[in-house]
């Protein structure tokens, strides 16, 4: 076995999708949005997302229209998106589809809202009803109208560009 500095299972450089590696050079703060409530929960970390003010704010996202999140998302009308911090490695690794034994919402100390999951040490979250959900692409563009929004003490967000996490110190893990 030997190691190298890139992903063992990267395609060659000529075959990587041009969209993707643009989308992976935009970066920024992990979110994760979730759903539903009970055994009808679900919960995705989504990096193509975007906040625009005004009366009322939206969020806007791009999902995975096959995703848990998506149909619950359609089911309920309502989501909760939280920005991450880099203790919550964990739990984005979870809700991208890493294992986790006994579910993503095992990871962490969660509290049921009236917009769905919210992880009870994210720094800042916001409540939403669905306003559109159409197809872009390959993706679900979900807009979200936002009815409540808290934000807290940033300390140490997690940061996402380029399929890896980054710490503010200046270094990559993961």
């Amino acid at each position: 076995m030997s190691i190298h500095p890139e992903h063992p299972f990267l395609p060659p450089e000529d075959e990587r999708d041009p969209v993707r590696r643009l989308r992976g050079r935009l970066g920024g703060t992990v979110t994760l949005w979730a759903a539903g409530e009970a055994a009808a929960r679900a919960g995705l970390t989504v990096s193509s997302r975007m906040v625009a003010a005004g009366e009322p704010a939206h969020a806007l996202a791009l999902l995975d229209p096959d995703s848990d999140l998506a149909q619950a998302l359609r089911a309920s009308q309502r989501c909760v998106l939280q920005l991450l911090e880099w203790r919550h490695r964990d739990v984005a690794d979870a809700f991208a589809g890493a294992p986790a034994p006994g579910g993503p919402f095992t990871r962490g100390s969660w509290e049921q809202t009236d917009w769905g999951p919210r992880l009870l040490d994210a720094p800042a979250w916001a409540g939403g009803r669905l306003a559109d959900a159409r197809e872009v692409g390959w993706s679900l563009l979900v807009d979200v109208v936002l009815e409540t929004v808290e934000v807290g003490e940033e300390a140490d967000p997690l940061e996402h560009r380029r399929g890896r996490y980054l710490h503010r110190s200046g270094g990559a893990a993961r």
